[in-house]
Formats: C-alpha cells, structure tokens, sequence
C-alpha cells in the first residue's frame, strides 16, 4: 500500500518536472532538499537571484508542492510568524531521485 503511494507520488512530481521549461521548479526542490527549513521569503530570495521572479509566484510553486504533491510539510510558531516549510523525510530520497534523473 505505501510502496503504490509513493509510486503516485513520484509520478506526480515527474509529472511536475516535466512541465518545467525554465528550470524554476527543479531548482526550488533542490534549494529544499538542501534547506532544512524556508520560508517563502527566504527561498523567493535564493530563486530571485537566478530566476525573474515574484514573491507571489513562489509562494503559488510552494502552494502547489505541499497541496498536490504533499511533500512538504508545513510549521508556524504562532500567528505573527511566517510558515516555515520542509521536506517531508521520507520523500528525501524520491525528490533527490527524480531530481537527478
């Protein structure tokens, strides 16, 4: 049962990548496979320097990834905070293998 999860998973994010003309959305899950933790900010502020970019077409991506793709996972301190976003644990290894391949 969770071996087919993954397998939808990862059609999903192959699905996702396929799509990518510019490169945006492979560098944004590299930038959160190596990242700990993000913010919005703080990862419009890494893509923005090689991409044209707007905060609100970040926070879409990163929108769309924890939604559709459901690897992200997502916290908030309290309500002034921003939300800081991560990479699910057990998608480490299936976001690194698409990546790469």
């Amino acid at each position: 049962m969770k071996t087919s999860f993954r397998s939808r998973v990862k059609a999903r994010l192959e699905k996702y990548l396929e799509l990518d003309k510019s490169g945006i959305r492979k560098y944004l899950l590299k930038a959160a496979l190596s990242l700990r933790k993000f913010t919005i900010d703080k990862i419009h502020e890494l893509l923005s320097q090689r991409f044209k970019v707007t905060r609100h077409v970040i926070a879409s991506m990163v929108g769309y990834i924890y939604s559709n793709l459901g690897i992200l996972r997502l916290h908030k301190k309290d309500y002034k905070s921003p939300t800081e976003y991560s990479l699910k644990v057990e998608y480490h290894d299936l976001v690194e293998a698409v990546i790469t391949s």
